[in-house]
């Protein structure tokens, strides 16, 4: 399986509808990818709080128009990172989208924890209540976003509903990127999983992101790491190593305690 992570650049200045169609058109030049993973946040940045309402969108709204259209275009699965999404009964909420190589919207993954403390988006946006995965040929990824990079029983949720490749998009800052990359590599190795963690990069609403995506084998092994530029990430994954390494050193069999995770769609 070969996986493409777009470290976009959210520089202030450019337009919401200007960096979504600069963002179309990378995803559509991913033809030779099976899997395209996009940052959290990416039309907005993960730090414009202000931004949130004014430019959140219905589920169904440009940002999944023009996703669903480059994930058909391109032939790929396409994680698209997240939007700020307005619930016409609720809410808004932090909601990541994944689209099947025709274009058709495969899992929605609303933000379990919210940033902020009390103030951002813990106090702007709705929590959500359900553990997402996506069945893909050969591995089942489990959905997350950010934050959530640093609750483990959220990742032992997915990993009990069958997850073998974790997805995590972010807009994580520069001043914790030691975190960013020591979380990611403790979540592949505690659950025995590939973790495909792809951030952004520039400087949006005064915050420097980390960049640095992130490929990390289920051994820990770090398999690529971005710079702290805009690139694309490409990797080449063995999905059959999840299955090798939890059957050579398999710790999840020795586990004795459980923790109640949010029900499982």
């Amino acid at each position: 399986m070969r996986a493409s992570l777009i470290q976009i650049d959210v520089n202030e200045g450019e337009s919401v509808e200007s960096r979504r169609q600069r963002v179309t058109a990378l995803v559509r030049e991913q033809t030779d990818a099976d899997l395209v993973v996009l940052p959290e946040l990416w039309t907005t940045g993960a730090f414009a709080y202000e931004e949130f309402a004014t430019e959140a969108e219905p589920l169904e709204g440009p940002t999944y128009e023009a996703m669903a259209k480059a994930a058909s275009d391109a032939g790929v699965w396409l994680h698209a990172g997240s939007i700020p999404e307005r619930d016409p009964d609720g809410p808004l909420y932090n909601t990541a989208l994944v689209f099947s190589p025709s274009g058709e919207l495969a899992a929605a993954y609303r933000k379990i924890h919210r940033f902020g403390f009390d103030k951002g988006e813990a106090v702007l946006m709705g929590a959500g209540q359900e553990l997402v995965t996506v069945r893909l040929p050969g591995t089942t990824v489990g959905v997350a976003t950010c934050y959530d990079l640093r609750f483990p029983e959220l990742f032992r949720g997915l990993v009990d509903a069958g997850a073998e490749t974790l997805v995590v998009s972010a807009g994580w800052p520069e001043r914790r990127r030691a975190h960013w990359t020591l979380l990611a590599q403790a979540r592949a190795v505690e659950n025995q999983a590939f973790v495909l963690a792809c951030g952004t990069a520039g400087t949006h609403a005064g915050v420097p992101q980390a960049g640095h995506s992130i490929v990390v084998d289920p051994w820990g092994e770090v398999l690529a790491e971005a710079g702290a530029g805009e690139e694309i990430l490409t990797v080449d994954l063995d999905p059959a190593k999840v299955a090798v390494t939890r059957e050579q050193f398999p710790a999840l069999k020795d586990r004795l305690l459980g923790l109640d995770t949010p029900r499982h769609r």
